[in-house]
Protein backbone atom coordinates (compact mmCIF):
# COMPACT_ATOMS: atom_id res chain seq x y z
CA UNK A 1 0.00 0.00 0.00
CA UNK A 2 2.86 2.77 0.91
CA UNK A 3 4.42 2.10 -2.34
CA UNK A 4 1.39 2.67 -4.05
CA UNK A 5 0.92 5.84 -2.54
CA UNK A 6 1.28 8.81 -4.79
CA UNK A 7 4.00 11.12 -3.40
CA UNK A 8 2.45 13.78 -3.89
CA UNK A 9 -0.94 12.82 -1.76
CA UNK A 10 0.44 14.66 1.25
CA UNK A 11 1.23 18.11 -0.32
CA UNK A 12 -1.86 20.49 -0.91
CA UNK A 13 -2.56 21.66 -4.51
CA UNK A 14 -2.65 25.11 -3.63
CA UNK A 15 -1.01 27.36 -0.83
CA UNK A 16 -5.16 27.93 0.31
CA UNK A 17 -6.20 25.02 2.14
CA UNK A 18 -10.18 24.81 3.33
CA UNK A 19 -10.67 23.77 6.87
CA UNK A 20 -13.06 21.09 7.30
CA UNK A 21 -16.74 21.68 7.51
CA UNK A 22 -19.40 19.01 8.77
CA UNK A 23 -17.30 16.03 8.81
CA UNK A 24 -16.08 16.67 5.78
CA UNK A 25 -12.25 15.94 4.27
CA UNK A 26 -10.36 19.18 3.86
CA UNK A 27 -9.69 19.74 0.11
CA UNK A 28 -7.35 22.18 -1.12
CA UNK A 29 -9.25 25.56 -2.23
CA UNK A 30 -9.14 26.10 -6.33
CA UNK A 31 -10.72 28.82 -7.78
CA UNK A 32 -12.62 26.29 -10.31
CA UNK A 33 -12.43 23.58 -7.83
CA UNK A 34 -15.18 20.85 -7.25
CA UNK A 35 -14.74 19.48 -4.01
CA UNK A 36 -17.66 17.26 -4.16
CA UNK A 37 -16.27 15.39 -6.95
CA UNK A 38 -13.41 14.26 -5.30
CA UNK A 39 -14.07 13.61 -1.62
CA UNK A 40 -15.77 10.56 0.16
CA UNK A 41 -19.30 11.42 -0.08
CA UNK A 42 -20.80 8.02 0.20
CA UNK A 43 -18.99 6.52 3.12
CA UNK A 44 -22.30 5.03 4.55
CA UNK A 45 -21.02 1.80 6.58
CA UNK A 46 -18.19 1.51 4.60
CA UNK A 47 -15.82 3.74 5.91
CA UNK A 48 -15.97 4.16 9.23
CA UNK A 49 -13.80 6.77 10.63
CA UNK A 50 -13.07 10.52 11.32
CA UNK A 51 -12.13 13.65 9.36
CA UNK A 52 -8.52 13.38 7.76
CA UNK A 53 -6.26 15.41 6.68
CA UNK A 54 -5.76 15.53 2.56
CA UNK A 55 -2.36 13.36 3.22
CA UNK A 56 -4.61 10.49 4.37
CA UNK A 57 -7.31 10.57 1.80
CA UNK A 58 -5.32 8.04 -0.20
CA UNK A 59 -5.05 5.76 2.32
CA UNK A 60 -8.52 6.29 3.28
CA UNK A 61 -10.11 5.61 -0.12
CA UNK A 62 -7.94 2.58 -0.35
CA UNK A 63 -8.99 0.93 2.30
CA UNK A 64 -13.48 2.45 1.48
CA UNK A 65 -12.66 0.01 -1.54
CA UNK A 66 -11.83 -3.19 0.09
CA UNK A 67 -14.64 -2.09 2.42
CA UNK A 68 -16.84 -1.64 -0.93
CA UNK A 69 -15.69 -4.69 -2.58
CA UNK A 70 -16.35 -6.87 0.64
CA UNK A 71 -20.00 -5.60 0.34
CA UNK A 72 -19.97 -6.56 -3.37
CA UNK A 73 -19.26 -3.91 -5.50
CA UNK A 74 -17.31 -5.11 -8.52
CA UNK A 75 -16.70 -2.35 -11.06
CA UNK A 76 -14.84 0.80 -11.39
CA UNK A 77 -17.80 3.00 -11.87
CA UNK A 78 -19.29 1.58 -8.49
CA UNK A 79 -16.49 2.23 -6.85
CA UNK A 80 -16.18 5.62 -7.89
CA UNK A 81 -19.79 6.39 -7.02
CA UNK A 82 -19.24 5.19 -3.05
CA UNK A 83 -15.80 7.16 -3.25
CA UNK A 84 -16.95 10.26 -5.07
CA UNK A 85 -14.12 10.29 -7.40
CA UNK A 86 -13.22 10.78 -10.27
CA UNK A 87 -12.82 7.36 -12.56
CA UNK A 88 -8.89 8.43 -13.40
CA UNK A 89 -8.72 8.32 -9.51
CA UNK A 90 -10.59 5.32 -8.94
CA UNK A 91 -8.52 3.61 -11.70
CA UNK A 92 -5.57 4.41 -10.29
CA UNK A 93 -6.37 3.46 -6.55
CA UNK A 94 -7.85 0.33 -7.79
CA UNK A 95 -4.80 -0.55 -9.73
CA UNK A 96 -2.20 -0.09 -6.90
CA UNK A 97 -4.54 -2.68 -4.87
CA UNK A 98 -4.51 -5.36 -7.46
CA UNK A 99 -0.85 -4.63 -7.49
CA UNK A 100 0.00 -5.37 -4.03
CA UNK A 101 -2.64 -8.24 -3.88
CA UNK A 102 -5.58 -6.89 -2.29
CA UNK A 103 -7.85 -7.24 -4.73
CA UNK A 104 -8.11 -9.22 -7.87
CA UNK A 105 -9.40 -8.77 -11.36
CA UNK A 106 -11.60 -11.33 -12.45
CA UNK A 107 -14.59 -11.29 -15.17
CA UNK A 108 -16.64 -8.86 -14.75
CA UNK A 109 -15.03 -6.72 -12.15
CA UNK A 110 -12.90 -7.23 -8.84
CA UNK A 111 -13.07 -9.39 -5.68
CA UNK A 112 -10.90 -9.15 -2.99
CA UNK A 113 -7.17 -10.25 -2.75
CA UNK A 114 -5.22 -13.43 -1.43
CA UNK A 115 -3.40 -10.70 0.74
CA UNK A 116 -6.37 -10.43 2.80
CA UNK A 117 -6.82 -13.97 3.30
CA UNK A 118 -3.06 -13.94 4.37
CA UNK A 119 -3.72 -10.85 6.90
CA UNK A 120 -6.79 -12.29 7.89
CA UNK A 121 -5.72 -16.16 9.07
CA UNK A 122 -2.71 -13.85 10.66
CA UNK A 123 -5.06 -11.74 12.92
CA UNK A 124 -6.76 -14.99 13.58
CA UNK A 125 -3.92 -16.32 15.25
CA UNK A 126 -2.19 -13.19 16.91
CA UNK A 127 -5.98 -13.06 18.98
CA UNK A 128 -5.37 -14.73 22.59
CA UNK A 129 -9.51 -15.59 22.40
CA UNK A 130 -9.35 -17.95 19.24
CA UNK A 131 -6.19 -19.46 20.55
CA UNK A 132 -7.39 -20.13 24.00
CA UNK A 133 -10.46 -21.53 22.85
CA UNK A 134 -9.72 -23.76 19.87
CA UNK A 135 -9.06 -26.91 22.41
CA UNK A 136 -12.39 -25.99 24.31
CA UNK A 137 -14.20 -25.65 20.97
CA UNK A 138 -12.31 -29.21 19.77
CA UNK A 139 -13.58 -31.26 22.78
CA UNK A 140 -17.30 -29.63 22.23
CA UNK A 141 -17.29 -30.72 18.60
CA UNK A 142 -15.96 -34.73 19.95
CA UNK A 143 -18.31 -34.82 22.60
CA UNK A 144 -21.67 -33.60 20.71
CA UNK A 145 -20.58 -34.54 16.64
CA UNK A 146 -22.63 -31.15 16.15
CA UNK A 147 -21.53 -27.94 14.48
CA UNK A 148 -19.49 -25.59 17.50
CA UNK A 149 -19.03 -21.60 16.79
CA UNK A 150 -17.77 -19.13 18.58
CA UNK A 151 -18.66 -15.52 17.97
CA UNK A 152 -17.36 -11.82 19.71
CA UNK A 153 -20.05 -8.68 19.92
CA UNK A 154 -19.99 -6.08 16.78
CA UNK A 155 -22.09 -3.26 17.17
CA UNK A 156 -25.78 -4.85 17.07
CA UNK A 157 -24.37 -7.97 15.83
CA UNK A 158 -22.28 -11.58 16.28
CA UNK A 159 -19.23 -11.74 14.11
CA UNK A 160 -18.24 -15.70 14.16
CA UNK A 161 -14.67 -15.62 14.77
CA UNK A 162 -14.29 -19.70 14.61
CA UNK A 163 -16.56 -22.57 13.52
CA UNK A 164 -15.92 -26.42 13.34
CA UNK A 165 -18.23 -27.92 11.22
CA UNK A 166 -20.54 -30.99 12.58
CA UNK A 167 -19.68 -34.73 11.84
CA UNK A 168 -23.30 -35.55 11.07
CA UNK A 169 -23.15 -34.04 6.94
CA UNK A 170 -24.82 -31.07 8.24
CA UNK A 171 -24.14 -27.85 6.50
CA UNK A 172 -24.68 -24.35 7.30
CA UNK A 173 -24.52 -20.99 6.55
CA UNK A 174 -22.72 -19.39 8.99
CA UNK A 175 -19.06 -18.89 8.52
CA UNK A 176 -15.83 -17.67 9.98
CA UNK A 177 -16.58 -13.28 9.55
CA UNK A 178 -19.86 -13.81 9.03
CA UNK A 179 -22.29 -11.73 10.80
CA UNK A 180 -25.71 -11.85 11.64
CA UNK A 181 -28.25 -9.62 14.07
CA UNK A 182 -27.33 -10.47 17.93
CA UNK A 183 -31.01 -10.77 18.96
CA UNK A 184 -31.74 -13.72 16.41
CA UNK A 185 -28.86 -16.03 17.50
CA UNK A 186 -28.03 -18.07 20.40
CA UNK A 187 -24.76 -16.95 20.11
CA UNK A 188 -25.78 -13.41 19.74
CA UNK A 189 -28.06 -14.03 22.65
CA UNK A 190 -25.84 -15.06 25.44
CA UNK A 191 -23.44 -11.81 25.12
CA UNK A 192 -26.44 -10.19 26.08
CA UNK A 193 -27.37 -11.64 29.02
CA UNK A 194 -25.54 -9.19 31.37
CA UNK A 195 -27.81 -6.30 29.55
CA UNK A 196 -31.04 -4.50 30.85
CA UNK A 197 -34.30 -5.00 29.41
CA UNK A 198 -34.85 -2.24 27.51
CA UNK A 199 -30.87 -2.92 25.74
CA UNK A 200 -32.56 -6.48 25.11
CA UNK A 201 -35.66 -4.66 23.37
CA UNK A 202 -33.13 -2.62 21.09
CA UNK A 203 -31.61 -5.45 19.62
CA UNK A 204 -34.64 -7.12 19.39
CA UNK A 205 -35.70 -4.46 16.75
CA UNK A 206 -32.60 -4.30 15.08
CA UNK A 207 -32.31 -7.28 14.74
CA UNK A 208 -36.26 -7.32 12.99
CA UNK A 209 -35.67 -4.35 11.09
CA UNK A 210 -32.11 -6.43 9.96
CA UNK A 211 -34.11 -9.67 9.13
CA UNK A 212 -36.93 -8.04 7.56
CA UNK A 213 -34.84 -7.41 4.21
CA UNK A 214 -33.21 -11.01 4.35
CA UNK A 215 -33.62 -13.22 1.46
CA UNK A 216 -34.65 -16.30 3.79
CA UNK A 217 -36.83 -15.99 6.30
CA UNK A 218 -36.39 -17.78 9.70
CA UNK A 219 -39.38 -19.64 10.73
CA UNK A 220 -39.92 -18.62 14.31
CA UNK A 221 -39.86 -15.09 15.61
CA UNK A 222 -40.92 -14.35 18.90
CA UNK A 223 -43.11 -11.41 19.82
CA UNK A 224 -41.57 -8.65 21.56
CA UNK A 225 -42.98 -9.91 25.23
CA UNK A 226 -42.12 -13.47 24.99
CA UNK A 227 -38.80 -12.76 23.75
CA UNK A 228 -37.79 -10.48 26.98
CA UNK A 229 -40.08 -13.26 28.52
CA UNK A 230 -37.11 -15.62 27.54
CA UNK A 231 -34.24 -13.57 27.84
CA UNK A 232 -35.35 -13.08 31.45
CA UNK A 233 -34.87 -17.33 31.75
CA UNK A 234 -32.34 -17.23 30.03
CA UNK A 235 -30.39 -14.34 31.96
CA UNK A 236 -31.20 -16.24 35.85
CA UNK A 237 -29.82 -19.83 33.66
CA UNK A 238 -26.50 -18.79 32.49
CA UNK A 239 -27.56 -19.76 28.56
CA UNK A 240 -29.72 -19.22 25.66
CA UNK A 241 -30.97 -21.41 23.08
CA UNK A 242 -32.21 -20.34 19.42
CA UNK A 243 -35.30 -22.25 18.60
CA UNK A 244 -35.26 -21.54 14.53
CA UNK A 245 -35.08 -17.79 14.95
CA UNK A 246 -31.93 -17.31 12.47
CA UNK A 247 -32.26 -19.96 10.31
CA UNK A 248 -34.87 -22.54 9.14
CA UNK A 249 -35.20 -26.30 11.11
CA UNK A 250 -31.54 -24.84 13.19
CA UNK A 251 -31.37 -25.02 16.58
CA UNK A 252 -28.35 -24.14 19.36
CA UNK A 253 -27.60 -23.66 22.58
CA UNK A 254 -24.88 -21.35 23.66
CA UNK A 255 -23.51 -19.81 26.65
CA UNK A 256 -21.39 -16.47 27.33
CA UNK A 257 -17.79 -16.28 28.00
CA UNK A 258 -16.24 -13.64 30.41
CA UNK A 259 -12.70 -12.35 30.43
CA UNK A 260 -10.76 -11.07 33.87
CA UNK A 261 -13.28 -8.32 34.70
CA UNK A 262 -16.38 -10.69 34.66
CA UNK A 263 -17.46 -8.71 31.33
CA UNK A 264 -19.25 -10.78 28.55
CA UNK A 265 -16.40 -10.92 25.60
CA UNK A 266 -17.87 -13.62 23.96
CA UNK A 267 -19.98 -16.91 23.26
CA UNK A 268 -19.74 -20.64 21.96
CA UNK A 269 -22.47 -22.86 20.91
CA UNK A 270 -23.67 -25.55 19.96
CA UNK A 271 -25.69 -26.19 16.66
CA UNK A 272 -27.32 -28.87 14.50
CA UNK A 273 -31.13 -29.90 12.60
CA UNK A 274 -34.45 -30.42 14.75
CA UNK A 275 -33.97 -34.09 14.41
CA UNK A 276 -30.21 -33.85 16.31
CA UNK A 277 -31.66 -31.25 17.95
CA UNK A 278 -34.94 -31.80 20.27
CA UNK A 279 -35.87 -29.98 22.96
CA UNK A 280 -34.82 -32.66 25.56
CA UNK A 281 -30.82 -32.67 24.85
CA UNK A 282 -31.50 -28.97 24.56
CA UNK A 283 -31.86 -29.39 28.18
CA UNK A 284 -29.16 -32.07 28.18
CA UNK A 285 -26.36 -29.82 26.44
CA UNK A 286 -26.70 -26.44 28.53
CA UNK A 287 -24.26 -27.95 31.48
CA UNK A 288 -22.22 -29.16 28.93
CA UNK A 289 -22.22 -25.77 26.87
CA UNK A 290 -21.34 -23.54 29.89
CA UNK A 291 -18.84 -26.46 31.70
CA UNK A 292 -16.78 -25.35 28.35
CA UNK A 293 -17.43 -21.72 28.17
CA UNK A 294 -16.35 -21.33 31.73
CA UNK A 295 -13.53 -22.98 31.05
CA UNK A 296 -12.45 -20.24 28.11
CA UNK A 297 -12.93 -17.76 30.96
CA UNK A 298 -11.00 -19.53 33.52
CA UNK A 299 -7.93 -18.78 31.04
CA UNK A 300 -8.99 -15.71 30.31
CA UNK A 301 -8.52 -15.11 33.50
CA UNK A 302 -11.89 -15.08 34.94
CA UNK A 303 -12.87 -16.15 38.45
CA UNK A 304 -16.26 -17.81 39.35
CA UNK A 305 -17.90 -15.69 42.22
CA UNK A 306 -17.17 -17.07 45.76
CA UNK A 307 -20.10 -17.59 48.14
CA UNK A 308 -20.11 -14.90 50.96
CA UNK A 309 -19.29 -16.73 53.92
CA UNK A 310 -22.48 -15.81 56.71
CA UNK A 311 -20.37 -14.62 59.97
CA UNK A 312 -22.14 -16.35 63.32
CA UNK A 313 -22.77 -13.92 66.06
CA UNK A 314 -21.52 -15.20 69.51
Amino acid sequence: MTKAMPQHASQPRSPAVAPATNGAIPVAAQPDAQPAADEIVQPGTLLDGSPQQAGTQTLLRGLAILEAAAAGVRDLRSFGAVLGTTRSTTHRLVSSLVQARYLRQVQGGYLLGPKLIELGTIALEQMPLTAVARAHLEALADHTRDTIHLGVRDGDDVLYIDKIPGQRGLEMRSRVGHRMPLASTGIGKAMMLDLAPDAWRKLYDASRRTLAGASFKPDHHPDPDAFLKRMTTYAAGGYTFDLEENEISIRCVAAPVRDASGAIVAALSVASTIPYMPLERMDELIPVVQHEARAISLELGWRAPQPVARRIRR
